[in-house]
């Protein structure tokens, strides 16, 4: 037996050798592992005793890829020759052409580097339900150990390209169909069947493939050419077409041409900012869970198998159905029959939006609905393990509803309230279980939508944020823990972007040009087509709200009173800053520049009531320096763990485009001192709206990062 430290060799008395990763949790690719499988494949290459090797990694898993620490090195120093040598000097070199058969055994999973190592083997051997997978696209970067080249040739152009683009795994039994995997077999019997596979190979008995020669599975290559053509025109973000373009590289002048170009191409995008930025989203993902005083002191978290949820409207019948998806039984408690069947069958089109987008079947919803009960009595809460409440934003009721279900719910029943508004102390002021009452503000569409604030108050018990963060965690949820505030951490921050928008116009700035700037940035929907969807009730709502909490830097503008007086509500009625006609996109109606007409005659702050001068650059700036300024305080008065929660906060709960690695980690990269001084100027032409915080201040003064790292 031969051990360097994170990779084990064993030679078998029937000549194979057997070569470990061991680097838990997820056996990743340090430099020194990759230097290690070179140096142990050169060893069995070299040894008489040894006829083929087996690839395996420890502890029931394969290997998850390149250790993200690698990136980051590369990040930190700017310097790509940090990089390892990896898909030429060990795939190519030592794995696929080493004159000696590898055989990859895989559990658990073959993600990233991980696939493409056993890729680069002759045969791959699998354990049921394994994930496998290239995720490479959504950390800004391509595969860059011969994926775009060998996921080709063994699975086919199109199924390749729609992995590779969508960044989704598969099982390894539908791997075995496309012949990805050529067996799978139990885990007591992975390394035996490798083996044999192997020694078979040396023997003949089975093919000893080389899958970046292999064409068989491209077919004509005008085909592969039209499937990369079609791509092209879905997938238009620059790094989905570089990798298009390396796929057709090889499909044109071969396989290992197109290794090269892979090479090039992943070092060229290794220091984009856009790879820069999601890895940082992704390692704040990942920190959002490290709550100091909380998680670091040996709790263990409880099961949480059974939620009585309390409410069915639009909010309740979504967790309801990210819930039971995630195979909790369910409880959904309403007021009278009719409420609740309304509510049930929220439940069900829920679930059916998922048939029809094929992420379930018919057999599977029946069995996830079966998961969920409705009823009218509190009674039949007594044996839930965690109860949601997610009624209307009333005081009172949600008062009174504690009260209920304190009387039946056993003792360690969790206690959780939806609401986006209403302090939780005042929720619960009126129980005796204030150690176990918390906030679980998920995001309409709740089912669909990632985010979660755990909003905790100065009495709820470390034991049931342990408890919450793993439940989100199996409803496969990014959470962010806060302290309680209006807005949390995410409305909180983002308030300004509500009242910024309106503030510019008020300004005489175009209302459109301020969509399309923020849509060109990358948001999803300009501000005001956002006022549209979600209705002028609710922007009135929130904006009021605000206003009450933090007087003296909100700004209040008459525009969309203005609006519903002159008969428009939005895409509710067609009728709004755009005009909605079924079956054609929103069309911008200039008939509303009468009604800014009057609402900046009745604000009067345009400098001489004339329309104020601005580039495109300085209204982006803006809408987006009032809320990092508003995410300086909320970090300044300890709302979040970390600044890095508000860039996780903002991509997943906002849609700030998650290639800027969310609003802090941007602001970082444009610099405080600028931030504040742009801030400074607008507070002294425009009002308190724009007055820059102590925190952002402070920070600029000595020229410090605002924080945006994990």
């Amino acid at each position: 037996m031969a051990n360097k430290g994170s990779i084990n060799m064993e030679i078998g008395n029937d000549g194979v050798a057997v070569i470990t990763m061991i680097n838990p949790p997820v056996n990743a690719l340090t430099l020194t592992a990759i230097e290690e499988l070179k140096r142990f494949y050169q060893e069995a290459i070299d040894c008489d005793n040894v006829k083929a090797i087996v690839l395996s990694g420890a502890n029931g898993r394969f290997c998850g890829g390149l250790d993200i620490s690698v990136m980051e090195n590369v990040h930190k120093h700017g310097d790509i020759s940090l990089l390892p040598d990896a898909s030429i000097g060990l795939v190519v070199n030592k794995i696929e052409n080493g004159k000696k058969p590898s055989v990859a055994a895989i559990q658990g999973f073959a993600l990233g580097g991980g696939l493409e190592l056993a890729m680069g083997c002759s045969a791959r051997i699998a354990t049921p339900k394994c994930d496998l997978g290239l995720p490479e696209l959504k950390l800004g970067v391509i595969p860059g150990c011969g994926g775009t080249q060998r996921l080709p040739r063994l699975v086919g152009t199109s199924k390749a390209v729609d992995m590779l683009m969508s960044s989704k795994t598969i099982t390894s039994e539908e791997g075995k169909e496309l012949g990805l995997i050529d067996a799978i077999v139990s885990s007591e019997e992975l390394l035996i069947v490798a083996r044999c596979w192997a020694l078979d190979i040396v023997e003949g008995h089975q093919p000893n493939c080389n899958s970046l020669e292999k064409t068989d599975k491209l077919g004509p290559k005008d085909e592969s050419l039209e499937i990369l053509k079609s791509a092209r025109q879905r997938y238009t973000v620059p790094r989905y077409r570089a990798c298009l373009d390396v796929i057709e590289e090889g499909i044109v002048a071969g396989g290992y041409a197109g290794v090269l170009k892979e090479d090039k191409v992943f070092k060229e995008l290794v220091l984009s900012n856009t790879a820069i930025g999601l890895l940082h989203v992704f390692l704040s993902e990942r920190a959002t869970t490290k709550v100091p005083s909380v998680t670091d002191i040996g709790l263990k978290p409880r099961r949480i198998e059974k939620v009585a949820v309390v409410g069915g409207g639009l909010m309740g019948s979504g967790i309801a159905t990210a819930l039971i998806i995630s195979n909790i039984s369910v409880v959904l408690k309403e007021i009278n029959h009719e409420y609740l069947s309304k509510a049930l069958k929220s439940v069900e089109a829920n679930l059916q939006g998922f048939v029809t987008r094929g992420k379930l079947n018919q057999d599977k919803m029946k069995r996830t609905l079966s998961l969920l009960k409705g009823t009218l009595d509190y009674e039949d809460l007594k044996d839930v393990d965690m109860v949601i409440e997610a009624v209307n934003e009333n005081v009172s009721l949600k008062q009174s509803i504690f009260e209920d279900i304190e009387k039946v719910c056993i003792s360690e029943c969790i206690f959780a309230s939806n609401t986006s508004t209403i302090s939780l102390d005042v929720i619960g002021k009126r129980t005796s279980s204030q150690d176990r009452i918390l906030g679980i503000h998920l995001f309409s569409p709740a089912h669909l939508m990632p985010l979660v604030e755990i909003v905790r108050t100065e009495n709820t018990s470390p034991q049931v944020i342990v408890d919450v963060i793993k439940f989100t965690k199996i409803l496969k949820k990014v959470p962010i823990v806060v302290k309680n505030c209006t807005g949390f951490a995410v409305n909180r921050s983002f308030f300004p972007y509500m009242q910024g928008p309106d503030l510019l116009v008020n300004l005489g700035v175009d209302i459109f040009r301020i969509d399309r700037v923020i849509t060109e940035f990358g948001m999803r929907l300009g501000p005001f087509q956002l006022q549209d969807l979600t209705g002028y009730g609710i922007f009135l709502a929130g904006v009021e709200e605000f206003v009450a909490a933090y007087p003296d830097r909100a700004f209040q503008s008459p525009l969309v009173q203005l609006m519903v007086e002159n008969g428009r509500e939005g895409k509710k009625n067609g009728k709004g800053y755009y005009t909605y006609n079924k079956g054609s996109k929103p069309e911008a109606d200039h008939s509303v520049l009468q009604i800014v007409e009057e609402s900046m005659r009745l604000t009067n702050i345009a400098p001489a009531g004339k329309p104020i001068s601005v580039t495109d650059e300085e209204i982006l700036e803006m809408i987006f320096f009032p809320v990092v300024n508003e995410a300086c305080r909320v970090i300044e008065e300890g709302i979040v763990v970390r600044a890095s929660d508000i860039d996780i906060a903002s991509v997943h709960g906002f849609k700030f485009p998650s290639e800027t690695g969310g609003v802090m980690f941007w602001a970082d990269t444009i610099g405080c001192e600028y931030i504040y001084s742009k801030l400074k100027g607008w507070y002294e032409a425009y009002g308190d709206f724009f007055k820059p915080s102590t925190f952002l201040e402070q920070k600029a003064a000595k020229g410090l990062p605002l924080g945006g790292s994990c």
